[in-house]
């Protein structure tokens, strides 16, 4: 008898030990930002104002990106926006695509890397939104983690 409640010991332990393994490689954390005309590269005069929200959820190897886009007072119909790999000031290449064309209020999610996993966390990626007017980027922020 003791044999078995040894054994259930060992394995209830061994369950535990094996929750707290699965429960540590999940890490989720949310990220935002505010755009604006002046924040473009170069930086505009638009009267544009939008907001990016993200939510990141790391699970091992798998990572996603759950976000939100909004915006208002732009020179005329969003026809893109992205999150872009680039400091603040610098212009750079698309790292995800978030909707072409864009109304306010656009969301969705998208599979990442951890290299851009890593710029979202490092301050070197930035969510834009284009326009006609202003085809390389009307409004642009730099993407930060919150809190």
């Amino acid at each position: 008898m003791k044999t078995s409640w040894l054994a259930l010991a060992t394995a209830a332990a061994a369950l535990t030990f094996a929750g707290l393994g699965i429960a540590s490689s999940l890490e989720t954390y949310k990220v935002s930002t505010k755009l604006v005309g002046s924040q473009e590269t170069p930086p505009n005069k638009s009267k544009g104002t939008g907001s990016f929200t993200g939510t990141v959820v790391e699970k091992r190897k798998s990572k996603t990106l759950t976000w939100k886009l909004t915006f208002k007072g732009l020179s005329g119909p969003a026809t893109a926006a992205h999150i872009h790999v680039g400091k603040k000031g610098k212009a750079g290449n698309v790292i995800v695509p978030l909707c072409t064309p864009c109304k306010s209020g656009a969301h969705g999610s998208a599979k990442v890397t951890e290299a851009i996993v890593n710029a979202l966390e490092h301050h070197k990626a930035y969510a834009n939104v284009h326009t006609a007017k202003y085809p390389n980027g009307e409004i642009r922020g730099q993407i930060s983690v919150v809190g």
